[in-house]
């Protein structure tokens, strides 16, 4: 619950949307393929990947309790979660 304690603070949700959409379309820019969804599909990449990149850097120990993913953290959370559907949709094809 820590990690989404950023989230919840007033008008801190716009920043997650934007540095979202900028880290998801990075993301898809820079692993061009067939990928899922438009504008929301991307902004929520670029959210979870955040998530998952400041879980794992907490977890590693590179990241206090209360700090949350950059914008370089979120990008690799993104590209990480690119693989891993990619991954999966490989497998169904």
């Amino acid at each position: 619950m820590p990690m989404l304690m950023p989230l919840l603070q007033p008008h801190n949700w716009l920043w997650w949307i934007i540095i979202g959409g900028i880290a998801g379309g990075l993301a898809k820019l820079l692993m061009p393929g067939k990928d899922p969804g438009g504008c929301i599909i991307t902004i929520l990449l670029g959210i979870a990947g955040a998530l998952l990149a400041g879980w794992i850097f907490q977890r590693t120990g590179f990241y206090d309790q209360n700090e949350g993913a950059g914008f370089v953290a979120a990008l690799v959370g993104a590209l990480i979660l690119l693989i891993i559907y990619r991954v999966i949709a490989g497998r169904r094809h």
